[in-house]
């Protein structure tokens, strides 16, 4: 290997393939290669859908999905995991498996449990097994608000909620959309013993999908490259701001957060637009 190649961070990234390339294993590639990463894209599930809505998901057998994941894992320098969308319990219990045998891995957890619309009792099984197999393993879990309260339905009220995603195992999380105005919204980053900061960023007037993926990417990205798990939520959440500001609508839904914004010479640069409080 060459001194070139050993200063390019490898992040594994486990997703859906979203042919609008809105989210999925594409905002993983997107993110990474926008941060100065190599991602090795594993796709969990191929899914027809556009900027609109989804049509239909096809799962990707589990025995293929273990020998992508160890063929990269065998081979490669991988510094940090992201987990998004992983179609299948016997998805998550691989995976499981998987990182078990690389405890000093940093893994982010964007805890999606339904693309589709699938069974009740099927998006259950999966929220079960993100909780007793995926949360344990996870350096940052980042569900929005929906996702949080999803993953602790026995919550009256955020802080409660958080508390039970915590109790799952994993060392914190961070909670996106918690608070809304017409100015502002809020994150909120939970450890074990409680809120540990808030951060507030300005009201974006445009609706994207993909923010979330975009998001769990960002900070994987920035753990793989050395950046304290603080500094990398901090810098992930300004990297995503600024991707879902210079959004594109591209086609006749929801606009794309345009990940390589700062390479768009008619957009210039911005200064951060909030932080932590």
């Amino acid at each position: 290997m060459t001194s070139n190649s050993e200063q390019v961070p490898v992040v594994l990234a486990l997703a859906s393939h979203d042919p609008s390339g809105c989210t999925g294993i594409q905002a993983d590639i997107e993110t990474c290669a926008s941060l100065g990463c190599h991602c090795t894209p594993v796709i969990t599930s191929l899914c027809a859908r556009d900027t609109c809505d989804i049509k239909d998901l096809r799962s990707v057998p589990t025995s293929f999905l273990i020998e992508q994941v160890r063929a990269i894992l065998e081979d490669l320098p991988v510094k940090a995991v992201k987990l998004g969308f992983l179609a299948q319990t016997s998805h998550i219990e691989a995976i499981h498996t998987i990182l078990r045998d690389y405890p000093d891995l940093p893994v982010v957890v964007e805890p999606v449990t339904q693309l589709a619309n699938g069974s009740a009792a099927g998006a259950e099984a999966l929220r079960e097994a993100i909780k007793n197999l995926l949360l344990p393993l996870s350096t940052l879990a980042t569900p929005d608000l929906v996702e949080a309260y999803e993953l602790a339905q026995q919550a009256d009220t955020l802080d409660a909620c958080a508390q039970e995603i915590l109790e799952c195992g994993g060392g914190y999380t961070l909670i996106t959309g918690t608070r809304r105005t017409q100015q502002h919204y809020e994150n909120r980053l939970y450890n074990p013993q409680g809120m540990i900061r808030a951060y507030r960023w300005q009201r974006l007037s445009v609706f994207s999908h993909g923010g979330g993926a975009t998001l769990s990417a960002s900070i994987s990205a920035y753990l793989a490259h050395g950046l304290r798990l603080m500094d990398a939520i901090e810098q992930g959440q300004n990297f995503t701001w600024h991707t879902l500001s210079a959004s594109r609508r591209l086609g006749m839904g929801h606009s794309i957060p345009h990940r390589l914004f700062w390479a768009d010479r008619n957009l210039g640069h911005k200064r951060g637009p909030g932080g932590g409080c």
